[in-house]
């Protein structure tokens, strides 16, 4: 074989190696040769698209949907030094290396993304071409982690719900609670702080649960396809009757889940908060709260950026 080696890699940014908007992505092509050989062009390309597709039972039939959109795809015609005036390099036998560099779009691009029906993913690949041969080809993925594009008065918007049931069934009585955020938008990582007031006049044990849940929405023909996926889950402690307490629960968000997805057309990822009162042989009270989870800022370069100064002052990001 004369290309014994034809391989493609890139040059890391930071120790969580995500790409973001605007940065340059650099890196190298690699051919190693057993024989002297002639390459007519070689060509590296950038690009990022988003694929769903699911499949549903329709009656006696199974009908799929499916739907792909597509970001961005930049080329480099060539990396090759001059050499002939065709174009093409004649390479000793040997390794041989070739520098590339393309800079990211600045806007529309979401975050590297893999969930159950779909995916949005961003590739580096290489073309090689020969006279009388097929096309050598070789390709890497990267991550794109999108900076926070969201508007400071939604990151801050603080949240409330309120809920209240009679308990009927072998007991008697009302509980409730009320529950608050301060804000909506959460780094990766940050504490998530819930404040609520609940009442047990009941005559039985109420157990607070707190659960943060990923809700993956794909779109594709008219139709949708859903999937939640619990992230976390913490119980309080049980409170007999008759209470009425404030309580404080701190729940980080896990800074390995994915950045809120909000710009894709085909594919969404959201988050909320679900407080349950669990309450024997009742339908428990349930109160849900939007979250937006925002890329840990040392991964975005948010604010050194200096695209949302202002977030700096109201502590988004801190």
């Amino acid at each position: 074989m004369t290309i014994r080696n034809f391989a493609i890699e890139y040059d890391a940014l930071n120790d969580r190696n995500t790409f973001s908007n605007g940065d340059t992505l650099a890196g190298r092509v690699i051919v190693e040769v057993s024989k002297e050989t002639k390459i007519k062009t070689l060509t590296v390309k950038a690009k990022g698209k988003a694929d769903v597709a699911w499949t549903e039972s329709q009656g006696e039939n199974n009908v799929t949907y499916w739907d792909k959109e597509k970001y961005f795809s930049q080329t480099v015609l060539s990396v090759l030094p001059e050499d002939k005036a065709d174009g093409s390099v004649t390479l000793v036998v040997g390794r041989h290396v070739f520098s590339f560099a393309f800079q990211l779009p600045y806007q529309g691009l979401p975050s590297s993304f893999k969930g159950a029906h779909g995916k949005i993913h961003y590739r580096l690949q290489a073309k090689l071409t020969r006279s009388l041969r097929a096309a050598s080809k070789t390709d890497t993925k990267f991550n794109f982690l999108a900076r926070a594009d969201y508007d400071q008065s939604t990151l801050m918007a603080p949240q409330h719900g309120s809920k209240d049931k009679n308990v009927i069934f072998f007991a008697s009585g009302n509980i409730s609670m009320d529950i608050f955020l301060p804000k909506t938008g959460y780094q990766q990582g940050e504490g998530l702080v819930v404040d609520g007031e609940i009442v047990n006049s009941s005559t039985r044990k109420i157990v607070p649960k707190y659960i943060i849940y990923q809700k993956q929405s794909f779109f594709a023909g008219g139709q949708r396809a859903v999937h939640t996926t619990q992230i976390l889950k913490e119980k309080g402690e049980p409170l007999v009757s008759p209470t009425r307490q404030n309580l404080t629960k701190v729940l980080v968000i896990p800074p390995e889940i994915s950045t809120s997805i909000h710009n894709c057309r085909i594919l969404k990822v959201e988050y909320r908060l679900k407080v349950i009162l669990d309450v024997s042989f009742t339908k428990n009270p349930v109160i849900k709260l939007p979250l937006i989870v925002l890329p840990h800022r040392t991964s975005s370069n948010v604010l050194e950026a200096g695209l949302y100064p202002d977030l700096a002052k109201m502590n988004i990001f801190n």
